[in-house]
């Protein structure tokens, strides 16, 4: 088979990794991809919001599968611009992208459909927004409604830090028309749990749950990022809290979209908090989470490709997949300066010294025939090992082998799972 991949970061190249141990694909390609999927995938010099050239590339080419990676798209639309062209597709359409892209809606959907989430008012006024913050208690959260690369929630420690972000979002317009609605929610205290279910309608087949790192220092310390790291499996989560979030929160959510006529087909992405009270919805999203993905995907013992196509031919029912008993670490590797501006083209040296550890590019580019960085976070280094400890340490090991200049890292991922 010919599967076309649209996305270039951590996540694709994890996608684009799993897809290559199918003896089934026989071409990969990954648009527009990067320096390091460059080694499994042929990348395609197209954008992902390039929808009418991406179905043309997959006429083209008798692409069999497309994948979609990125948000963006999925809330734009190119499921239903592709399948109008009768080319397969994994991933939601833009009527159930929205469960991601409005805030708005996702909360209510929760509150008709009764899923357990923090109590939330939504406005679209700056004036009655700022009122009523200003009656809520510290922290409070605050979220954009619309997407914002990661980075449209802000979890206020005061007062002034919290009508800073409704001012940033609502008036300053730091993420455009995503900041023209916004939600101000309760703050909830506990662990924090992600679970990515494979979902086709009403079926709904979890992945192992993993755990993500937002905070870019140590300690939870400093502005959210999109991720610095992550760990599977979460040890130290009772299996029937995890439980209790897919029976009360996920398969609900389900069949709540499809109740909406929105059926939802592709990856199912619950952001969790295990509050004194249960599990509660932080948020979902449509697709692959980034990290998540670098340490579930090195998990699935099943054909992922079998996967996709049961899920987009209506059979992801009779599915059995199947899970490997390691534990996964991934330390994310970072521009200096990220989440703020940060320097490119930077050389990357130490690759072919990880062992046999995985990495996953998520910010790179080829120039002059050697890997240079592109971006914010740049590798996710991941390890596998019988254990959360051993995966940690040879995670660790490789991280520090890999050098560009103004590398950072956080030095404490999966250390919660240890205690």
């Amino acid at each position: 088979m010919r599967v076309l991949v649209v996305g270039g970061g951590g996540r694709e190249h994890a996608i684009c990794w799993a897809l290559k141990k199918s003896p089934k694909v026989q071409e990969l390609y990954c648009a527009p991809g990067n320096g390091g999927i460059a080694g499994v995938a042929e990348c395609v010099p197209l954008q992902v919001n390039q929808f009418e050239e991406i179905g043309q590339f997959a006429l083209d080419h008798a692409i069999d599968l497309v994948v979609i990676g990125p948000d963006d798209p999925l809330s734009e639309g190119i499921v239903d611009h592709l399948e109008a062209k009768r080319i397969p597709v994994f991933g939601p359409r833009q009527n159930a992208a929205i469960l991601e892209s409005s805030k708005v809606f996702s909360k209510q959907l929760f509150k008709k459909y009764n899923i357990p989430t923090a109590a939330y008012e939504s406005f679209e006024n700056y004036d009655e927004a700022l009122s009523y913050l200003r009656k809520q208690q510290i922290p409070v959260v605050i979220k954009a409604d619309g997407l914002a690369a990661g980075k449209g929630v802000v979890v206020a420690q005061s007062m002034e830090e919290a009508e800073k972000a409704l001012h940033d979002m609502m008036v300053s317009k730091i993420f455009g028309a995503s900041g023209d609605q916004v939600v101000i929610e309760q703050f909830l205290s506990g662990q924090e749990m992600s679970i990515l279910s494979f979902v086709d309608g009403h079926v709904v087949r979890p992945m192992v749950p993993a755990q993500d790192h937002k905070a870019v220092f140590d300690n939870d310390q400093g502005p959210n990022t999109g991720g610095m790291g992550t760990y599977t499996p979460l040890s130290h989560i009772p299996q029937s809290v995890i439980d209790e979030a897919i029976e009360t929160i996920i398969k609900p959510t389900a069949a709540a979209m499809v109740s909406e006529g929105r059926p939802f087909r592709g990856v199912l992405f619950a952001g969790l908090m295990i509050t004194s009270e249960g599990p509660k919805t932080i948020e979902f999203n449509a697709r692959f989470g980034d990290p998540e993905t670098q340490v579930v995907l090195p998990r699935l013992k099943t054909d992922l490709l079998d996967i996709f196509l049961a899920a987009v031919n209506g059979h992801l029912e009779q599915m059995d997949i199947q899970w490997s008993e390691e534990a996964a670490v991934c330390v994310i590797l970072a521009s200096e300066g990220y989440p703020a501006s940060y320097p490119k083209g930077l050389p990357i040296e130490g690759l072919e010294d990880v062992g046999d550890a995985l990495v996953f590019h998520a910010g790179t580019a080829l120039k002059d025939g050697g890997l240079v960085t592109n971006g914010g976070r740049v590798l996710g280094v991941t390890a596998l090992g019988a254990n959360i400890a051993e995966a940690r340490a040879k995670a660790y090991t490789a991280a520090d082998r890999i050098q560009f200049q103004g590398k950072h890292y956080r030095t404490d991922i999966a250390k919660k799972a240890l205690v």
